[in-house]
């Protein structure tokens, strides 16, 4: 049992002790990353490459030499692949991946059939969720939820101790809840998701607003001028030093973000919500904001109980730790 005498998943991995070593791969637009993981989350050994662009096949091959590269004197259990995506509930199928020309692709197959190991593939905001759940941030709760704030918005749902996937494998797509009818176009095809006001891209935007309006935008202005544009690390920065039009910024996409929590927290009654990616490094100065504008918004206040609002503490390891995790789990539980 967890220390809080809640949980069902974690005990019984920890004492079937069936495996020890599983690889967990978190492919990204820029590079793949990989690491033999043990049963404690812990990374044994690691490997980083570029991801190969334009070429699903070159990627396919990266993949396995890294998995060889990884498994090489190990006894590996399974793999656990995570990708940005739509997944289907089997953890085999990519639908649709926006970044790779991955259209129902049947990745966790041609694998399978390449390396001679289990393979199981998720999306990468489930794969960092997991991870917070299992060693993380999440690990004394039974409900989480995890936003992911980045270039985007990721989102992973653990209930009752499981991941939520969704009838087809393709739910907790965070980012595009609505949060403004009608409002900024989305890559997804709509209107007025949260992740055109809660993502990194939106906090540039943001901070692109206060610099022209000047006033406390005069260090945003003079950045921008300096560097040509404003780029999350310039913005960053500015946060870091907590200017105040830096920190303004931050506390608009804060209010959106808590405005999110309180309307998932009617529907999944959530014990904590954990914040991750690029974005959250800014810590309280984020979070503030959050937990203000959740507290507005939420139904019944002073008779809903109330969940705590974290950092996630993985940071670049959650996609790798949680990717092998998730395999870990598949092997037992169809053991």
């Amino acid at each position: 049992m967890r220390p809080d005498g809640s949980g069902t998943i974690r005990p019984i991995l920890l004492e079937r002790q069936i495996f020890v070593h599983a690889i967990g791969i978190d492919i990204g637009g820029t590079k793949i990353a990989g690491a033999v993981v043990d049963e404690l989350g812990a990374i044994v050994r690691s490997e980083r490459v570029p991801t190969p662009a334009g070429d699903a096949r070159l990627l396919e091959d990266a993949v396995v030499r890294m998995i060889e590269h990884l498994s090489a004197d190990e006894e590996i259990a399974a793999v656990g692949v995570a990708a940005a995506g739509f997944i289907d509930a089997a953890q085999s199928t990519v639908f649709y991946a926006p970044n790779i020309d991955w259209r129902n692709e049947p990745f966790r197959e041609k694998l399978e059939g390449r390396v001679g190991t289990t393979v199981v593939v998720d999306n990468d905001a489930n794969a960092a969720g997991w991870a917070e759940f299992r060693f993380g941030a999440g690990r004394l709760v039974s409900d989480m939820v995890m936003l992911t704030i980045g270039t985007g918005v990721g989102g992973a749902i653990v209930a009752g101790d499981r991941l939520f996937r969704g009838g087809f494998g393709a739910g907790a797509e965070l980012g595009h809840l609505r949060v403004v009818p009608n409002g900024i176009a989305c890559g997804c095809g709509q209107h007025g998701c949260l992740e055109q006001y809660g993502s990194g891209r939106a906090l540039l935007r943001m901070a692109n607003e206060i610099a022209d309006a000047g006033g406390i935008g005069q260090a945003l202005a003079r950045s921008r001028a300096e560097h040509g544009a404003l780029d999350g690390r310039s913005v960053g920065a500015l946060i870091e030093a907590e200017d105040p039009g830096a920190v303004a910024a931050l506390r608009q996409l804060g209010h959106w973000l808590g405005q999110a929590a309180a309307s998932l927290s009617a529907v999944l009654d959530p014990q904590r919500f954990v914040f991750g990616g690029g974005v959250a490094v800014a810590g309280e100065l984020l979070l503030t904001p959050v937990r203000e504008a959740y507290f507005e918004h939420l139904p019944a206040r002073g008779y809903h109980p109330e969940p705590d609002f974290v950092i996630a503490e993985l940071v670049n390891d959650a996609g790798v730790v949680g990717a092998a995790d998730l395999a870990r789990v598949w092997v037992a539980d169809h053991a």
